[in-house]
């Protein structure tokens, strides 16, 4: 569960970051913040420095900053109005309801160079001896004869039937030719070597229609790195990649919205081309990833940081691109833009927002994806 723990708070800051994006670039150009909050709500804890109040609300569904005058009928004390956002040139507005946007893509590219750099992926032509997974159940749902036989996570096993193996192939050419055979594996734990016995399953080579020993443990790999100039240019490259992926996917949901509709009444065949994942499924996502390498769990965070990023920069009221292309329309016709009107727009967006997210958790929870 760590990789699903690391993703919900890698959420929450990326939130939390976005938000900071506003405060910090807000209070640099003179506009005046009052409040920064992590949820919705009641507060649970508050504290004051300066002028700004900062604290935590008791539904953490999102964060927000309040700069005064984001809303032109906002009424704004005489004192403070040379302060307030409606009162800045377009450039300034400009960077304050972007620089939120902006983190989304600080943040992955940060994350990815990590991954690349720091953490590295496994080599899957490089296993060692060393256990990195044992799996629970074979092919028909039965416990794995690893299980049966006690072999733990780290355990090193060195041979088998009395044959010394020096390598992952050595071990699983021995353990192949063995298949329904009970063999005794010499294992490795910290400094003591045991002996355990073992019934092999078997499964059927796919290119060769021959059975084969199957014992249910996966391999630790070696890693490869970046090196750290290089993975300059690799976590570049993966913003680019994940960016236009995440642009492709937001673009087909909102064209196939219809299809939703219809996932609702339980039609799974165009489920997958619309389904919007929850915390829950965002969660369950992480927890899988693990299993691949936290460099993995990362790249993960660093996509949903994205993709959040897109969506905020939608040009609709209240994302932040909303802001935007109101002090763009603005800039070009000398006019502030009717609030009347903007203020609906931002209602509907608002509430399409909130069935998404209450369809997420129905599917997460009703009818939940297959993550292997």
């Amino acid at each position: 569960m760590l990789g699903g723990l690391m993703v919900v708070v890698g959420f929450i800051a990326i939130l939390m970051i976005h938000e900071g994006g506003h405060l910090i670039a807000a209070k640099s150009l003179g506009m005046k913040a009052t409040k920064y909050f992590l949820g919705f709500g009641p507060t649970l804890w508050s504290f004051h420095r300066g002028e700004t109040e900062y604290g935590i609300k008791a539904i953490p569904a999102g964060g927000y900053v309040r700069i005064i005058g984001m809303n032109s009928l906002e009424e704004v004390a005489p004192e403070d109005e040379d302060r307030s956002y409606r009162a800045q040139v377009f450039w300034k507005k400009s960077v304050v309801v972007m620089a939120g946007v902006a983190t989304h893509f600080v943040i992955a590219f940060i994350l990815l160079w990590v991954a690349n750099v720091v953490i590295g992926s496994p080599d899957l032509n490089q296993p060692q001896l060393v256990v990195a997974q044992v799996l629970q159940e074979t092919d028909d749902g039965s416990v794995t004869p690893a299980v049966m036989a006690g072999i733990e996570i780290d355990d090193r096993i060195i041979g088998v039937d009395g044959i010394s193996v020096a390598t992952w192939d050595e071990l699983t050419f021995l353990l192949k030719k063995r298949p329904d055979q009970m063999v005794t594996l010499q294992v490795k734990r910290n400094e003591d070597i045991l002996h355990l016995n073992a019934t092999l399953a078997s499964r059927t080579n796919a290119d060769t229609g021959e059975y084969q020993g199957y014992l249910g443990v996966a391999p630790k790999l070696k890693k490869t790195r970046d090196n750290p100039i290089l993975g300059i240019a690799t976590a570049a490259g993966d913003v680019v990649f994940y960016t236009r992926q995440s642009a492709v996917g937001l673009w087909q949901f909102i064209t196939n919205f219809n299809n939703l509709i219809k996932a609702i009444f339980g039609n799974d065949e165009v489920l997958d081309e619309v389904r919007p994942v929850s915390v829950i499924g965002i969660t369950r996502f992480g927890a899988a990833t693990q299993r691949f390498g936290f460099n993995v769990t990362l790249s993960l965070i660093a996509s949903i940081s994205i993709f959040v990023g897109i969506v905020n920069a939608i040009p609709l009221y209240p994302f932040d691109g909303g802001h935007f292309a109101a002090a763009l329309y603005e800039k070009l016709t000398g006019r502030k833009p009717d609030m009347s009107k903007m203020v609906p727009v931002g209602a509907v967006v608002f509430f399409l927002i909130a069935l998404v997210g209450v369809l997420g958790i129905y599917f997460d929870i009703v009818r939940p994806m297959d993550l292997g």
